[in-house]
């Protein structure tokens, strides 16, 4: 009986690539967050105590070494006052989908990701 090597290859390629979209995304999720906080003046103390948790609680979200959950995302937009606006693209250019109605927003240039909360969501749309 013989390994698979090319299966097995193919899989770690695909975790590989899953990590760091999911780095990716968790980097972009804690970079918002922050430039949001500090356009508004408040302080990770301030999102804390919007949240309910301790402050350290709030520097392990906001450090972006965790696995970020819906709920985490949830009550961060809450304490914020804000709504998270989700965007998927493809990644490769030339893709094209036909899901969108008219009068709907294009998509980001290929590959790009944004999460923005709501209210800074119709100002970006408009200075694309």
């Amino acid at each position: 009986m013989g390994f698979r090597t090319d299966a097995s290859h193919e899989r770690r390629a695909t975790e590989t690539q899953i990590d760091d979209e999911m780095l990716a995304v968790v980097t972009q999720v804690t970079n918002e967050i922050n430039w949001y906080m500090r356009e508004r003046g408040l302080t990770r103390a301030d999102l804390a105590a919007r949240m309910g948790v301790s402050p350290g609680r709030v520097s392990q979200i906001l450090g972006g070494g965790e696995n970020l959950t819906l709920r985490t995302l949830a009550a961060l937009s809450t304490a914020l006052d804000a709504h998270f606006d989700l965007e998927l693209s493809p990644l490769k250019a030339g893709d094209s989908y036909t899901s969108r109605g008219p009068g709907q927003a294009e998509a980001a240039p290929a590959g790009t990701h944004r999460i923005l909360p709501r209210a800074m969501h119709r100002d970006a749309r408009l200075n694309r």
